[in-house]
């Protein structure tokens, strides 16, 4: 039975926006206070993505990334009419988060918006190459500690360089907010180049089933609504 599409949606914006409430949050908290440290904030991220797939999977599949989606949507395990109003509501959520770090801290931190360290190069061949992993292995194993692992490992590494947002709407809440939009484009076309490049390895690497799937337990991807 499918899962009715506002259900879907909201449970999407939820997720959403919990991720960039708390992981742009704890830049930002970071930024205020100093007492987390990198790999305080990495962490959080990778709680997050774990929390929100054990709880809203079941829902939406807690998708919580466009790149997800397209992924989802290039590998056949995704309909093509929900693709833009998942991708909406991501953003919708990803911009109510960040209006909230505004109203409860300001402008600290930037609110986490996502920028290159060094150059633009650099940045967009490491958010391609995080997004591919981190889809790759999503693709291959939707189980929530698995991506909460993954997420908090490319943040760990490339978050002193480009933010490891691996996600559009995690950038652009943030930017659109803060009205800070220093190399945007590539936090966009990088997660899709790499969501493209996971689906095709994930094709090769046969079989074409995640290799952890199991019917009971949450997956990030596994469309809503599917009880098989």
């Amino acid at each position: 039975m499918s899962v009715p599409l506002s259900r879907a949606l909201t449970a999407e914006l939820l997720g959403t926006g919990a991720l960039v409430f708390f992981g742009p949050g704890a830049a930002v908290v970071q930024a205020q206070t100093g007492l987390l440290g990198h790999l305080g904030v990495a962490a959080v991220f990778g709680l997050t993505v774990t929390a929100v797939i054990a709880a809203l999977a079941p829902i939406s599949g807690a998708h919580i990334n466009p790149a997800a989606t397209l992924a989802l949507f290039l590998s056949g395990q995704f309909p093509r009419a929900r693709v833009l109003p998942y991708v909406l509501a991501q953003l919708v959520g990803a911009t109510l988060a960040a209006l909230l770090l505004l109203a409860l801290f300001g402008m600290e931190g930037t609110l986490g918006v996502t920028l290159p360290a060094g150059s633009v190069t650099q940045a967009f061949v490491l958010e391609l190459v995080l997004t591919f992993f981190l889809l790759l292995v999503a693709l291959r194993s939707g189980l929530p500690w698995v991506m909460g692992g993954v997420v908090a490992l490319e943040a760990t590494m490339g978050g002193p360089l480009t933010g490891a947002s691996m996600n559009p709407a995690r950038s652009f809440g943030p930017a659109l907010v803060a009205g800070v939009w220093t190399a945007h484009w590539l936090y966009w076309l990088a997660p899709v180049l790499g969501a493209a490049l996971a689906v095709g390895v994930n094709r090769f690497l046969a079989p074409t089933e995640p290799l952890e799937a199991q019917p009971q337990r949450a997956q990030e991807f596994r469309p809503e609504g599917d009880s098989t």
